[in-house]
């Protein structure tokens, strides 16, 4: 008879997973497959280990389900048996008598509930006959449905070396047919997933813990339910198979199997390396007794939490007070009675491998996350993957993506954060300069009306106040105030085309400038006083630009006679020229006192000044930030008032396009 691997063992809840890789790691064949970071279970690569399943803190695996068909089972006109694995008393050892676990089970609606271990029994002794023949050339034990999957997709040239014997759960299958008919329904109970598709002679699988699902459904406890015995055929020494070295023990009857001719192993790791040195031919000729887990005792359809050696003790004491109890003679005649039967299996390899992604495309993939030579490869694990190289081609094979590697994903955060700091910077900078635009320009309709209001009575005052100085008389006292009358006017005047400036919307008008040249001659247009240090730099190849000269003048002639002011016991004022082929950033600072914290947000509002009564109108820096924005330019200004932080002064920084 065949095995076949035909049903769907492990689903995944998308909404629980969170994103951890435990069951890729867990996971001996990498059957798990990441999709916008959710990891799904490959049904046609799983072995149904449930390595996924147990190590799934957040429960997103999930086994398949068979309570709900084996109630309907149960309610069907058919006979059932229960076969329960030899692995029951670890599982329920809070129950000291096994009859009262079968009475529950029978209460279920079972007709007949039988150990599973006599049909290990029976293996045990078709491996003991294949073992001490003459012809062994050795072989791998098939009663672990995970192993023989594993074998028949991963490493198919191997499945000769299957060995060709049914497992416990088929071979007691087979018996029990033989003894209550064809027509007989068969309920396997065990701590494993892969049984539910090892083979289809068997209808129904249930793990125990739906057994206990079951049982507590329909509120069945030891106290409303009658101690029962299994069902003939009675288990021998099979009892002990679910634990470490048990079909070794159950084998090793009358016919002393050679411990030399045997190699055991359990658990992943062991397993894997087993089947790899078999393979390359170092441990032919033995035969490896190999389990999936580390002993059906710590299966994955156990209740989590169980303590393995304390589940190997209760299984131990059962099978001491068993073999104390056994009816040998009956035992003898049973094994007899089947001993006609065929429990012979075969195996077809179904090669499930994948083919191996090519080292241009793995390269491209590692490169992209940023390893570039062997250095970079931490090999952390954290991906679910052993190597970086082994998760490179998991990606090529459209197995994981790139944000599964760790210390990847965590430089892209830092990216990310730096890139939005560096945003919100921007925005904040932006936000600045609307607000700022926005002042600008209520302020400027103020102005041009104000002035507007103003130029002509001015123009009025300033013609008759010299009309009068002209007729005062030489020495007179009227003639001093008419004087002063005419300088204040001309004062006024001043400030109302200052504000005609400010609000006037002038167009640039741009021409080619040599911008180094355009920046020593501004530093002739103002006065250097002799305690005052000037000095130049240009860190410019390209010195031609576009600009409007008057206006850029302007706003140079300010800044450095701002700069001359704000050091009026001496100091240091550097200007230069920076830039690259996009833009030109004109650089004027000074050693002076430095602006107070809290009146830089206020440098660009119009008749804002720091300056003492008379010496300053405030519209300024308000007038320079106007003609930056009309150049589609920006300005930075960096000051420090602080003598204790570091050196006092200011820098201004105008950055405006190249306008080529």
């Amino acid at each position: 008879m065949s095995h076949s691997f035909h049903r769907q063992l492990v689903f995944t809840i998308k909404d629980r997973c969170r994103v951890c890789f435990t069951c890729v790691r867990e996971c001996p064949v990498k059957a798990i497959k990441i999709i916008n970071g959710q990891a799904e279970v490959i049904n046609d690569r799983c072995i149904g280990c449930g390595n996924c399943v147990r190590v799934c803190s957040q429960g997103a695996k999930i086994p398949l389900r068979s309570v709900d068909a084996v109630n309907e089972l149960l309610k069907s006109d058919h006979k059932i048996a229960a076969c329960i694995a030899p692995s029951f008393p670890a599982e329920f050892a809070e129950f000291h008598d096994h009859k009262t676990l079968v009475g529950m089970i029978r209460k279920l609606g079972f007709d007949f509930v039988t150990e599973v271990s006599f049909g290990a029994d029976i293996v045990a002794r078709e491996y003991e006959k294949m073992i001490n023949g003459s012809d062994y050339e050795g072989d791998i034990s098939s009663d672990c449905p995970a192993i023989v999957y594993f074998i028949r997709h991963y490493h198919p040239d191997m499945v000769p070396y299957l060995a060709p014997i049914a497992s416990p759960m088929v071979a007691m299958t087979r018996v029990l047919k033989k003894k209550h008919g064809q027509e007989l329904k068969v309920v396997f109970i065990g701590p494993c997933f892969a049984k539910k598709a090892e083979t289809t002679e068997v209808d129904e699988v249930l793990t125990f813990r739906e057994l206990r699902e079951m049982l507590d459904n329909l509120n069945i406890r030891p106290e409303n339910s009658e101690l029962s015995d299994f069902d003939p055929p009675q288990a021998g020494k099979g009892a002990i198979f679910p634990i470490s070295h048990g079909l070794y023990y159950t084998a090793n009857n009358k016919e002393a199997i050679p411990e030399e001719r045997v190699i055991i192993a359990e658990g992943q790791a062991n397993y894997k390396e087993a089947i790899r040195e078999f393979e390359e031919g170092y441990i032919r000729k033995k035969h490896l007794m190999l389990l999936c887990c580390e002993g059906c005792i710590m299966g994955p359809g156990t209740s989590p939490g169980g303590k393995r050696f304390a589940r190997s003790n209760a299984v131990g004491e059962y099978v001491t007070q068993k073999l104390q109890q056994i009816d040998q003679q009956s035992w003898n005649q049973n094994m007899e009675e089947f001993s006609i039967l065929d429990f012979s299996q075969s195996f077809t390899p179904e090669d499930r491998r994948l083919a191996p992604p090519g080292n241009e495309a793995v390269l491209n993939v590692l490169q992209s996350m940023g390893k570039f030579s062997p250095k970079d490869h931490l090999n952390c694990g954290a991906c679910g993957y052993d190597t970086c190289v082994d998760h490179a081609g998991a990606i090529v094979n459209g197995l994981a993506e790139t944000e599964m590697c760790l210390p990847y994903s965590i430089e892209k955060l830092h990216d990310s954060i730096s890139n939005l700091n560096v945003s919100n910077e921007k925005l904040a900078r932006a936000r600045a300069a609307l607000k700022q635009s926005e002042k600008l320009a209520h302020m400027g309709q103020l102005s041009a009306g104000i002035a507007h209001e103003l130029n002509n009575p001015l123009g009025v005052i300033t013609m008759y106040s010299n009309i009068l100085m002209d007729e005062a008389q030489e020495g007179a006292g009227v003639r001093d105030d008419l004087k002063l009358i005419v300088e204040q006017a001309e004062r006024c005047k001043k400030i109302v085309s200052g504000l005609l400036n400010f609000a006037r919307k002038n167009q640039v008008n741009l021409s080619e400038t040599d911008v180094v040249k355009f920046m020593q001659h501004s530093l002739n247009s103002i006065v250097k006083p002799e305690n005052i240090i000037v000095s130049f730099k240009s860190e410019i190849e390209d010195p031609i630009a576009k600009l409007d000269i008057d206006q850029m003048m302007q706003v140079l002639t300010n800044l450095e006679k701002n700069a001359i002011e704000a050091m009026p016991d001496g100091g240091h004022l550097r200007v230069g020229v920076e830039g690259d082929t996009e833009e030109i950033t004109f650089v004027v600072a000074d050693t002076g006192s430095g602006i107070q914290k809290e009146n830089m947000d206020k440098l660009f509002t119009p008749f804002f000044t720091t300056k003492e009564i008379g010496k300053g109108t405030g519209l300024g820096l308000a007038l320079i930030y106007g003609i930056v924005k009309m150049h589609k330019g920006k300005i930075h200004v960096d000051s420090n008032a602080d003598p204790t932080q570091r050196p006092t002064g200011t820098t201004f920084r105008i950055t405006v396009p190249r306008g080529k």
